[in-house]
């Protein structure tokens, strides 16, 4: 039985880690190159880094800031945020991320994907998704970009389905609705999604307890399940989270 994975967060503006509720109020909460080493040595799976300001700010990504949070981990690293050409990704890879996260760039330009899928393998390329309940939308759901601030009128499963067409490897599926909030996964949202599609998805968006974890990784489907605020706030470490599941049967590397 293929394994759970067990993926942190690092929200990255202007250099700092930082983190809100549903992209608002957000709070400087440490270094992220200082937070990534203790996840690392404390046993996470992978790593993902995101500029939540990049695409909004027409920023390009943040490369020594990059570089620096990959010389300190060992294991897979995602970057997103301002990635928006072929030379952006590029940059990111060599820079020491094995994936990069095409979000608000790739609704923008979905040539993107299928481009940066050619050229690096789909294994480096990962549609982000943003979204929010939407009942105007066939699936219940629709997709937003530059942090949640702008709808783009695509349903989320169609765009899913479209982002895998062209190349994406994995999505990580962010609820807007729970980002943040600690009362759970939408579970719902991730189901729908991982069985429409034949890539790994990623759960994000409302991770508080090591129930809210389970729950999503079994009766959600995903393959993985990211958190940030669980380990940011000190209340839980990897090595218990995943100890924790362990004990309820979800298979997690120990």
């Amino acid at each position: 039985m293929l394994k759970k994975r067990v993926i942190v967060c690092l929200d990255v503006k202007d250099g700092r880690t930082t983190k809100g509720v549903k992209f608002q109020n957000n709070l400087d909460i440490g270094d992220p190159v200082e937070m990534a080493k203790k996840y690392y040595e404390q046993g996470v799976d992978e790593l993902v880094f995101y500029d939540i300001m990049a695409s909004a700010r027409g920023e390009r990504p943040i490369l020594d800031l990059i570089s620096r949070v990959a010389s300190q981990v060992f294991i897979p690293f995602c970057v997103g945020g301002g990635i928006g050409t072929i030379e952006d990704i590029r940059a990111t890879i060599l820079a020491g991320a094995e994936k990069v996260s095409l979000n608000s760039q790739a609704v923008k330009n979905p040539d993107l994907i299928s481009q940066g899928a050619s050229v690096f393998g789909r294994q480096c390329i990962v549609l982000g998704m943003d979204v929010r309940r939407d009942q105007s939308k066939p699936s219940g759901y629709g997709t937003t970009i530059n942090g949640g601030r702008v709808d783009t009128g695509l349903d989320a499963l169609e765009w899913a389905k479209k982002g895998v067409a062209l190349g994406a490897g994995e999505i990580v599926l962010n609820s807007m609705d729970a980002d943040g909030t600690k009362e759970g996964y939408d579970v719902e949202l991730t189901k729908l999604i991982a069985q429409n599609v034949a890539v790994p998805v990623i759960a994000s968006g409302g991770g508080g307890t090591v129930e809210h974890m389970a729950k999503v990784l079994t009766e959600g489907e995903a393959d993985a399940a990211l958190i940030a605020t669980m380990v940011h706030s000190g209340q839980f470490t990897i090595g218990s989270i995943k100890e924790q599941l362990n004990k309820k049967g979800v298979p997690v590397r120990l």
